[in-house]
């Protein structure tokens, strides 16, 4: 947080199971959440779909562009950008002041911390940002350079005007929103950190429809405590 002017979760307000594992996530990583520096952000819930393929995908979409508008009018030079079922690799409190060293050094516009990309494996101590221009699924631990901000901006409130498979872009999911503004921007330089550092922890989805067990109070508990264990068995596996 030395490096990054803001750091943004995004919560939905009723998901406090959601927050407080966050909030344990945060300060295992030495970034506990602070006014002004490490915050959450009031994930948004439309009353509809809309044009997009769900509430879900629609409410995640204006959460990710709130957050670049909040970037924008402050004037911030960069923005962290972090969603609520976030678990940070085991190796990334060792790691993050390197990898910070790297942006440092090197001229960027996305970074993107945490994805599902497959690199070839290397050792925990040789963590790297690697640049990439392939299409990234997921968004749930990333950076976006302040400079980049008004462009993404006006990109993102295009696709708001078109109708879903325009050939520009319509509305999407973020994650294919940004794929799409990359593709068309070359020149928006894109870096993955290698081994990913963070991945999506397992728990009740609120883009995708819920299967029947998150339906039932006694099971969705029991449902939780398993989802839970195999967050941290992955978590404290070594890569």
């Amino acid at each position: 947080m030395d490096y990054f002017d803001r750091c943004y979760i995004i919560n939905l307000p009723e998901r406090r199971d959601r927050r407080r594992e966050m909030e344990k996530e945060l300060e295992r990583a030495g970034m506990p959440p602070m006014p002004g520096r490490v915050e959450f952000f009031p994930a948004i819930r439309p009353e509809s779909a809309g044009p997009f393929p769900s509430i879900g995908a629609h409410g995640c979409f204006l959460s990710h562009l709130g957050i670049l508008r909040a970037a924008k009018a402050q004037g911030l030079r960069n923005v962290l950008i972090l969603e609520d079922d976030l678990t940070f690799a085991a190796q990334f409190p060792e790691v993050e002041e390197k990898l910070v060293g790297e942006l440092r050094e090197t001229p960027w516009d996305f970074a993107f911390f945490g994805h599902v990309l497959e690199f070839p494996e290397v050792p925990p101590d040789r963590a790297h940002l690697e640049p990439y221009a392939g299409p990234i699924v997921t968004a749930h631990f990333y950076a976006v350079n302040g400079a980049v901000i008004d462009r993404l901006l006006g990109f993102l409130d295009a696709l708001l005007q078109r109708p879903p498979g325009h050939p520009d872009g319509g509305p999407m999911h973020v994650d294919g929103a940004y794929s799409t503004f990359r593709q068309q921007n070359p020149d928006v330089v894109t870096l993955v950190a290698v081994p990913s550092q963070g991945w999506q922890r397992s728990s009740r989805s609120d883009i995708a429809p819920n299967r029947w067990y998150d339906r039932w109070p006694l099971v969705r508990s029991l449902v939780a405590l398993a989802r839970r264990g195999k967050t941290w068995l992955r978590g404290n596996r070594r890569h």
